[in-house]
């Protein structure tokens, strides 16, 4: 079994072909796939797939490019949407200091506000961090994050990174970006962390792994990451499918 942990099955990019995208990840084996809104409309959307097939579940929240426009409805909006059945965490959020689509303390106050919401409905958050690695760690420490537990998705930082994130509790999540010849930083992230502290995805419709670098990537593609992840370690790839779905059931309370 896989489970792509991470996608944004809602985004444009498959308005044409969407059902054919789940259906092909079902027939290659990959048995969940993880939904992630970034704003309140496509929260809503994930959560009509999620209610459309049985094997997609949906994360809400609001990305930090879209913190700017967080209004007095969003917060309430959010804390419906948690409701549902299918929700299993809050996110994606965090703070992204590289295109800083949103002003730098309004994601920093927004991050905050958020962690405190997954902390009120008692669920994992899913984070969000690119070039706001010291930042991340320590708001998730001064927020109390390691009382819901969460996953720092599409991880980017180093092994020093990664330790401070295991010993607060929070696994990571590997993208198709470890397929990449250069990806050494990552490569060597893999290498040296347990394996009971990963999560495969593939952050869809961007990032495909080699050899879909430059394509439209798709849940069907977190294979790849998979045995990527095997070649590294050394390992199995039954071995890195079973852990890392387990690790992502555990962690999102998705069904055996």
């Amino acid at each position: 079994m896989l489970i792509d942990s991470h996608a944004h099955l809602e985004m444009p990019e498959y308005n044409e072909d969407r059902d054919e995208v789940i259906r092909r990840a079902r027939d290659k084996g990959i048995d969940y796939i993880v939904t992630v809104g970034i704003d309140i409309n496509s929260c809503r959307q994930a959560l009509e797939l999620a209610d459309r097939f049985d094997t997609i579940y949906a994360i809400v929240g609001v990305h930090p490019h879209n913190v700017k426009h967080i209004d007095g409805k969003t917060y309430p909006q959010l804390k419906e949407f948690v409701l549902h059945e299918k929700v299993c965490a809050v996110g994606e959020i965090g703070l992204d200091f590289y295109r800083n689509l949103s002003p730098q303390d309004v994601q920093l106050k927004r991050f905050r506000e958020l962690i405190a919401l997954a902390r009120e409905v008692k669920l994992p958050v899913v984070v969000h961090d690119r070039d706001a690695h010291q930042e991340t760690i320590s708001i998730l420490r001064e927020e109390k994050a390691f009382e819901v537990g969460g996953v720092i998705h599409c991880f980017s930082g180093d092994y020093t990174m990664a330790s401070k994130c295991f010993d607060m509790g929070f696994s990571i999540s590997i993208p198709g970006t470890l397929t990449f010849g250069k990806a050494h930083t990552l490569q060597e992230v893999v290498k040296r962390s347990p394996l009971d502290r990963m999560l495969i995805e593939t952050d869809a419709p961007f990032l495909a792994p080699v050899p879909f670098r430059g394509k439209r990537n798709e849940p069907s593609y977190v294979r790849y990451v998979a045995e990527a992840m095997a070649h590294l370690k050394g390992i199995d790839l039954e071995e890195v499918a079973r852990v890392t779905s387990s690790n992502t059931q555990s962690l999102l309370g998705i069904p055996s």
